[in-house]
């Protein structure tokens, strides 16, 4: 199995990307609206098809990813049926499984932090994905959206102390760096829900938190119960790349084909961030290349015209990666790397000037 856990630092949420290592089909947990590019970009460079996304609970401190993820990769959204949200293509009870490939999650609902929280348990019983219900040595807060620490006690014991003490947990967020537990380390450990800890503890415990709202919880509750669904869309933000097919790296650069730039020329400016005799030199320059080299490029960056689109060349794509990034900071909001660089151009036997066969 494929396991991937990525991170959201603003909001400390884990996503999680589990799929079949022969199929190719993927689940997605808990994807973030700021991070869907970098999420599709993975799961695009991972060659793999993405079913699923998995709400663990509708969140109050972040924006999901679902609805963006489902209009680029034609994913589906399955969140708990007691969530509240709307649009969603799957509305999941107690013990239902979602099939990826050869595998499955098993769905577990565990309410309390709010009324809608699922826990999702891998086949074997060798991960548990727990949102907000069971933290790392803690847990969430039951004090907003139909929440109950009552609930949450049962919710924990029955569902998630129910799975064998070696079975990994991991959490929907975590504020100390914190990657997984284990179900047999919360049981002993955990100062909220140990086994030795009673419910009248407990809620007297959560009762008495005294914890301020999510900063972003009213515009991020809204939202989520459009599974991230925007309003209005925003047509500035997608004004930077619509000027071509451009496609992000999970390094997040912007990348072109060579095959876009050759057939559209004059679209967009062409800096070259070689040397001077790898401008010169056996594999050629595109016609129009402006050379720079990467060395010189910061203090150069004038020459280039900030009103129109850069296309950044050098012999792989490497270097004119990192030159992208440094246009970005210099204030160029339409920059793109050419994918492969000079290699690939000549590979697809694109035009040349200089160089040799």
């Amino acid at each position: 199995m494929i396991f991937r856990q990525l991170f959201d630092p603003q909001s400390s949420t884990y996503t999680y990307l589990l799929a079949d290592s022969l199929t190719r089909e993927a689940v997605l947990i808990d994807p973030v609206f700021e991070h869907a590019r970098r999420d599709a970009a993975l799961i695009g460079e991972l060659d793999l098809k993405l079913l699923f996304t998995l709400e663990t609970h509708v969140h109050a401190d972040h924006v999901t990813g679902a609805s963006l993820l489902k209009r680029r990769l034609g994913s589906k959204i399955a969140l708990s049926k007691d969530s509240g949200a709307e649009g969603a293509d799957r509305y999941l009870a107690n013990r239902d499984l979602v099939a990826f490939g050869m595998r499955t999650l098993e769905a577990r609902a565990t309410p309390g932090h709010t009324s809608g929280c699922m826990s999702y348990v891998l086949d074997d019983r060798s991960r548990a994905f727990t949102g907000d219900a069971l933290l790392i040595r803690g847990c969430g807060r039951t004090d907003f959206q139909q929440g109950s620490a009552p609930l949450l006690y049962r919710s924990v014991r029955e569902q998630l102390f129910s799975l064998p003490d070696d079975c990994l947990l991991y959490p929907g967020h975590d504020y100390r760096g914190l990657t997984a537990s284990s179900v047999g380390e919360e049981k002993k450990y955990n100062p909220r829900l140990a086994l030795a800890i009673l419910e009248a503890d407990f809620t007297g415990y959560m009762t008495n938190l005294g914890l301020a709202h999510p900063k972003l919880m009213d515009v991020a509750v809204p939202a989520n119960l459009r599974c991230g669904r925007p309003e209005k869309e925003d047509m500035s933000k997608a004004a930077d790349t619509d000027w071509a097919p451009l496609a992000v790296t999970f390094a997040g650069i912007w990348e072109l084909q060579p095959d876009w730039v050759a057939e559209n020329p004059g679209r967009a400016q062409l800096l070259d961030v070689r040397e001077p005799a790898e401008f010169t030199g056996s594999l050629g320059r595109i016609a129009g290349a402006k050379l720079i080299p990467l060395g010189s490029l910061t203090q150069r960056s004038s020459e280039i015209d900030k009103d129109k689109p850069v296309v950044v060349v050098c012999r792989s794509g490497a270097r004119s990666a990192q030159a992208t990034v440094m246009l970005k900071n210099a204030g160029f909001n339409r920059v793109a790397n050419l994918a492969g660089g000079m290699l690939r151009w000549r590979a697809q036997h694109l035009p040349v000037e200089g160089g040799t066969d």
